[in-house]
């Protein structure tokens, strides 16, 4: 590379395109890459966060929602879980958003879209409204968890691989910080004006999303070394890998959106919390959970996210059990504590699983590169496929979220507890530390000093 290739900006087309873009060199990193990349981040961070509050909003529009609304625990479990599906299903196609229509204008068509659920909702969030008709805008408000997949695939390519740990661990709790925002903001109006005004959350957001897609217009970049592959999604769709990683995240960050969408009707339900009460301490998990999330990914950054992510599924059985316990002992305290952690642990195997997913396909293109394939092409080629398949992932982890608020919607409808749906979880967890182990780790120690290929290539996830 030349002294002008790295001291002068990188060449650019029209509409913010960057035509060359090489951050595993050093050179490039220091001099431009770093910049370049940090400044994408923040404002990708900004434009997923308000994602994150959209795609929340019906966990808080439910806490205003009293016997005049006519609508069961059943119903409003089942109303929660609609945005969390629609915003899986989202998530594939958005993540080839990035390459159709590169990461800049992506992220404005993503954040824009988020004007659909808000401004529909505002029209029927009102005492009479047909169950049918909440139900059909729940499912709009799924734009917003579709921005994650986009997001997250836009700064995998723009960090090299040492770094993507901490860069994606930022991104994603910065955007699943919106979680625990709405829910404080929400806190705010009930505290204020009580539970009859729920529609002033919607006078916080319409103008949010507003200005963080016009922050995106100005301040992001698109980058012309990607391009949609098909090949490289068929390649990441049927990769073992890939539907190793998608059942391990749907431990990590399904837990996550679900307990964040399920904890305030948990606590109405089975500790008989009021509205208020139960706002008052929702938000503090997800957002426990949002800002250690990046912990997750700079510990998988130094130790390796397989490591990370094992003990962490252990971790998450123990807060498991002390919900369980707590619920037969009927402790507030004790209750909360456990499920706070459980946020917890889940923000942390958020960022290690999601370090896992680019390290994964790195170790084959290094693999490649010792059998003879060319180094830039294999990198580039891992960097695609690893992008794909981090919006398959995530897709399909978030699921997780649906699945949980079916399982409580199911205890409480059978045994008028939670308890039951954590003993399905405990299950998963433990069952989720074993795949962890077997699949990755177990290998992981048996490759040591092994050459780059081999069959335990693992070893730096």
């Amino acid at each position: 590379m030349t002294t002008d290739t790295v001291s002068s900006p990188p060449p650019r087309r029209g509409g913010r395109w960057i035509e060359h873009w090489a951050p595993e060199d050093p050179r490039f990193w220091a001099n431009i890459g770093r910049k370049v990349a940090t400044r994408n981040l923040w404002f990708s961070i900004f434009v997923e966060h308000v994602g994150f509050s959209v795609w929340t909003l019906w966990s808080v529009f439910v806490l205003f929602m009293g016997p005049e609304y006519h609508i069961d625990t059943a119903g409003k479990f089942f109303l929660v879980s609609t945005p969390t599906l629609v915003g899986s299903i989202l998530r594939v196609p958005y993540t080839f958003g990035v390459a159709r229509f590169g990461g800049r204008n992506f992220t404005v068509i993503s954040g824009l879209l988020l004007l659909i659920p808000t401004t529909a909702a505002a029209f029927v969030l009102h005492p009479g409204t047909s169950y049918t008709t909440f139900m059909v805008v729940a499912a709009l408000a799924g734009f917003g968890g579709g921005n994650f997949a986009s997001s997250m695939t836009n700064i995998n390519t723009l960090f090299p691989e040492g770094r993507k740990g901490l860069a994606l661990g930022l991104n994603a709790g910065g955007g699943n910080l919106g979680v625990a925002v709405a829910q404080l903001i929400g806190l705010l109006i009930i505290g204020v004006s009580g539970v009859t005004h729920p529609r002033l959350l919607l006078a916080v957001y319409i103008p949010l999303v507003v200005i963080v897609s016009i922050c995106a217009a100005l301040f992001m970049d698109n980058l012309a070394t990607v391009r949609n592959d098909t090949g490289a999604a068929k390649e990441a769709v049927t990769d073992p890998q890939t539907a190793i990683m998608s059942f391990l995240y749907i431990g990590t960050f399904g837990s996550f959106i679900g307990y964040s969408f399920a904890f305030g009707l948990v606590l109405q339900n089975q500790f008989h919390r009021t509205p208020l009460q139960a706002a008052a301490v929702t938000f503090i998990g997800p957002l426990l959970g949002s800002l250690i999330r990046p912990l997750g990914g700079w510990l998988s950054d130094r130790i390796g996210g397989t490591r990370v992510t094992f003990w962490n599924f252990l971790l998450m059985g123990v807060s498991t059990l002390v919900c369980i316990a707590a619920s037969g002992t009927s402790s507030l305290a004790l209750f909360t504590l456990g499920f706070i952690a459980l946020f917890v642990f889940s923000g942390i195997g958020n960022g290690s699983t999601y370090k896992m997913i680019p390290a994964i396909f790195r170790a084959k293109a290094l693999a490649d590169i010792d059998a003879g394939a060319d180094s830039e092409g294999a990198m580039l080629r891992a960097r695609r496929i690893g992008g794909a398949a981090i919006g398959i992932i995530s897709a399909v982890g978030a699921l997780g979220g649906l699945l949980i608020n079916l399982a409580f919607r199911q205890s409480f409808a059978v045994a008028k507890s939670g308890v039951p749906a954590f003993y399905g979880f405990l299950g998963f967890y433990v069952v989720c530390a074993a795949v962890t182990y077997a699949v990755y780790l177990r290998k992981a120690k048996a490759a040591e000093g092994a050459p780059a290929g081999a069959p335990a290539a693992y070893a730096g996830v």
